[in-house]
């Protein structure tokens, strides 16, 4: 079997994480579902784990899922940078993100592994990159000291095309992926709760990403990539919001080219048989291993040991816990996802390719 064919059997076969997991079987698509965004279906800014189930699917099913801009949709063309920041200061504490959702997924169980196929991204014709004024947030964007006005920009997404103008003479190609992507919340998780409440099961602000998923912002998650969280909460409970067209890594002014979704047709399928502590990512090219925390330094050590596990763990060849440190340090590419969301995030790209073995 000469080496390319290797490679594809490979990507092909490989859809489990962990140590000794059982290779999933290549489910059949179940019922197919939808789930409209709606004032009903979409929360701003807050991940409640009390919220009611707006869907309620089967392990292997697929639904298509509409998102909607942020702040319940209400930025818009036409809009100043004044009405951005006053939406900004309407949801203390909370993100801006409209979060479609929670969707229940039958079977799922607190310890279990929650997969999501990604199959299919349908933009809406619009997006939208801004700043917040400096001298009113001095903390939020990389250069936030050094721009003190806000900034602000509405796209017309060319979708038979898929790229949107920045001006003239630049031209962006879209690369649509949800910027937030979560399960119901874990009650250990160090973020303030809403009202400031102790309650590990009050509500989460959408801001932080963490062990759930939430505001990850990793641009690799696009159609035909796949996500693994460990499961916190019985059914799971599915969001998804922050819908981005592109972004570069850092996602450094705050914001990427914002958009919405006409659809997102997601596939999650329940796993037993797995553990993990931390989201974990397998695109057509890569295997990506994921980390967040306050400290950026804090952040890269965590997505490096997730990759080292991964590396140690897999059985495809071999690797002591030394080999597998060494060949991240040589093939992994360990990107800043973000560094605006108060949790930085890493994540460690570790390339298919590299497994060669007839």
């Amino acid at each position: 079997m000469n080496r390319t064919k290797i490679r594809l059997a490979v990507a092909a076969l490989l859809v489990a994480w962990a140590a000794g997991a059982a290779i999933a079987q290549q489910p059949g698509r179940g019922k197919h579902h939808t789930l409209p965004a709606t004032l009903d279906t979409v929360q701003w800014g807050w991940l409640d784990p009390k919220e009611p189930a707006k869907l309620t699917i089967d392990s292997g099913d697929t639904v298509s899922v509409e998102t909607m801009m942020h702040s319940h949709d209400k930025i818009q063309p036409g809009m100043t940078m004044e009405q951005i920041v006053d939406l900004r200061k309407a949801n203390p504490g909370g993100g801006p993100h409209s979060l479609t959702g929670p969707i229940y997924v039958n079977g799922a169980e607190p310890g279990d592994v929650l997969e999501i196929r990604i199959l299919k991204i349908v933009p809406k014709p619009f997006g939208v990159n801004f700043n917040l004024p400096g001298k009113e947030f001095p903390t939020i964007g990389a250069l936030a000291s050094e721009m003190p006005e806000g900034y602000l920009k509405f796209f017309k997404l060319d979708l038979q095309k898929m790229e949107t103008e920045f001006k003239p003479g630049i031209t962006i190609d879209l690369k649509p992926f949800p910027g937030t992507l979560a399960v119901g919340i874990d009650p250990n998780d160090p973020s303030p709760r809403k009202g400031g409440l102790k309650d590990p099961m009050a509500p989460v602000s959408s801001l932080r990403p963490w062990k759930n998923g939430s505001n990850m912002d990793i641009n690799e998650l696009q159609a035909g990539s796949r996500i693994f969280f460990p499961v916190f909460l019985k059914g799971a409970l599915i969001w998804t919001g922050d819908s981005h067209c592109r972004q570069g890594n850092g996602e450094v002014n705050l914001t990427a080219l914002e958009c919405s979704y006409k659809e997102i047709v997601l596939q999650p399928i329940v796993h037993k048989d797995m553990k993990l502590e931390w989201p974990r990512i397998e695109t057509p090219t890569h295997w990506i291993s994921t980390g967040f925390d306050e400290d950026l330094n804090k952040s890269m050590v965590n997505a490096v040991r997730e990759a080292v596990n991964f590396l140690a763990e897999q059985t495809m060849v071999p690797l002591t816990r030394y080999e597998a440190y060494a060949l991240v340090s040589m093939v992994g590419d360990c990107r800043v996802s973000q560094a605006v969301d108060v949790r930085k995030g890493v994540h460690c790209m570790i390339p298919k390719s590299v497994f060669t073995k007839k």
